[in-house]
């Protein structure tokens, strides 16, 4: 006779806190002469990698994420055009003690601007597997409660997945921002990392010993 089988699903949720912090500085310039608008950026560009080396322990990453230098729209009025350029670079923080003096340092510059921090948990965080090792935890509690109530056993395990396969939410890690600074010379801003949610859902389906409840 084919074993009984349970099927459930397992849900865990837990708020932690974040683990890297990204922000985004932007260098620009503008001029009718073209060389001098590449070489203010160039100016600006070497500003902002003074002021980040100074936090050199704090940062995991720069990254230039994008450069622009084009013409603006002429009119027909106008003899000469006026060029424009920007610079931006990206960059992860690990440690957030000096971040608030950082973007503040950084916002401060002429003609530079700064958005975020983006809060984030790193990559392959370990609270995804400890969510996930909860869910799972979770399903067997459901599947015991549900055996329990035929008067069964939890035999094993037939299949244990996540429940994007089932059609329902995969594990997730929610990361949401904060704040967009444009210079003010301020000593540093007063920055609280935003809590992140990580969540997990599984689906378990095991076998269980021969149901009493319907014993004559």
């Amino acid at each position: 006779m084919d074993q009984t089988i349970v099927t459930v699903h397992g849900e865990a949720r837990r708020e932690v806190p974040p683990e890297q912090a990204v922000f985004s500085v932007t260098v620009s310039a503008r001029d009718r002469d073209k060389p001098t608008v590449v070489a203010r950026l160039t100016e600006r560009s070497a500003e902002v990698g003074k002021i980040l080396d100074r936090y050199a322990t704090a940062i995991e990453r720069r990254e230039t994420a994008g450069l622009h230098v084009y013409e603006e729209y002429r009119r027909r009025s106008e003899r000469s055009a006026v060029h424009s350029g920007s610079l931006t670079t990206t960059v992860t923080v690990a440690d957030f003690d000096p971040l608030g003096e950082m973007l503040a340092r950084l916002a401060s510059g002429d003609a530079i601007s700064v958005s975020g921090p983006w809060w984030r948990l790193r990559p392959g965080s370990r609270a995804g597997a400890d969510v996930r090792r909860e869910a799972v935890t979770d399903a067997l509690d459901r599947a015991r409660e549900y055996a329990a109530a035929v008067g069964s056993e939890l035999d094993r395990i037939v299949e244990i997945s996540d429940a994007e396969a089932a059609g329902a939410h995969p594990m997730a890690m929610r990361a949401a921002g904060g704040m967009a600074a444009e210079a003010e010379d301020s000593a540093a801003f007063d920055l609280d990392p935003r809590q992140q949610t990580v969540e997990a859902r599984v689906l378990l389906r095991v076998t269980v010993t021969e149901p009493t409840v319907l014993r004559p």
